[in-house]
């Protein structure tokens, strides 16, 4: 089983899962895309999401791996709808949290914040980093009660070993262009795929519109919506992860009590909004 994290995620947010799969029997590899945890951050590399997926894809073939179930969080679940089509054979099953088919890999905010990037070390450092972390960890929760000192310190970690590096990396992704559109290739995608989405307000959610779209577009999709979560499902509800994680394992589209399991099998399904009943 593949973990791939999103833009601000690493190993380090899965900590609370991989327990969890390990105890249903799953072995579990986290591979960090290039300038995300504790990857390294050349100033000069393709950061599109085209190029992450390919990167993974031969961080699967160097470890022998073939049909496994991948989990992907935010951002990272682009990168793994395009290693579906890409690489096929390296997929049996697809569990996004969070994360919708976008065509880039930052939001428009983002590439507007490092505008300030020359600033962040006079202004604060890695201080500075935290502050602004925090803010959008609490932002992007249902429950943010998971959010202290010591989770920011650790989903800051990595940045601060080398500021500069990954400050030039975040300017770096914040310019890249994607070289390949994802909508176009949504319907090459064989296997199945399981969105899950937090139902309360928060930043980071994954629009209506993107949904609609997977529903058209996918062979096979199944929507899992949890009551009062948020973004970083991982963290608030790890265990509504697992179970995901294992009805895509297993191709059971059930949901246990709290989570709300829409399936929609051909393309012509889920043209609504998530809770939306499929098209007849």
């Amino acid at each position: 089983m593949v973990l791939i994290p999103g833009l601000f995620g690493s190993a380090y947010g899965f900590r609370n899962l991989v327990p969890l799969l390990a105890k249903a029997g799953h072995e579990t590899i986290v591979i960090e895309p290039l300038g995300i945890g504790s990857s390294s951050r050349p100033e000069r590399a393709d950061y599109s999401l085209t190029a992450q997926a390919d990167r993974v894809a031969a961080a699967m073939d160097s470890l022998g791996l073939s049909q496994t179930v991948v989990v992907a969080h935010s951002a990272g679940g682009s990168v793994a709808l395009r290693l579906a089509y890409r690489r096929p054979e390296l997929v049996r099953a697809l569990v996004s949290i969070e994360g919708g088919p976008t065509e880039t890999l930052t939001t428009p905010e983002f590439r507007r914040a490092m505008r300030l990037a020359p600033w962040i070390k006079v202004f604060g450092g890695i201080k500075l980093i935290r502050w602004k972390i925090r803010g959008m960890l609490i932002s992007s929760s249902g429950d943010a009660s998971w959010v202290t000192d010591d989770v920011v310190r650790g989903y800051t970690a990595d940045a601060a070993k080398n500021l500069d590096a990954t400050l030039k990396a975040y300017l770096a992704m914040a310019h890249v262009r994607e070289r390949e559109k994802l909508a176009p290739h949504l319907g090459e995608i064989a296997c199945a795929v399981r969105l899950m989405i937090g139902t309360a307000q928060h930043d980071g959610d994954v629009g209506p519109q993107e949904v609609v779209l997977l529903g058209r577009t996918l062979h096979s999709f199944a929507v899992d919506t949890v009551a009062g979560a948020g973004h970083f499902l991982q963290e608030e509800r790890p265990g509504a992860v697992a179970a995901a994680v294992a009805r895509a394992s297993a191709g059971d589209p059930v949901a246990p009590a709290g989570v709300h399991s829409q399936r929609a099998t051909g393309r012509r399904a889920h043209r609504g909004a998530p809770g939306t009943p499929p098209s007849p």
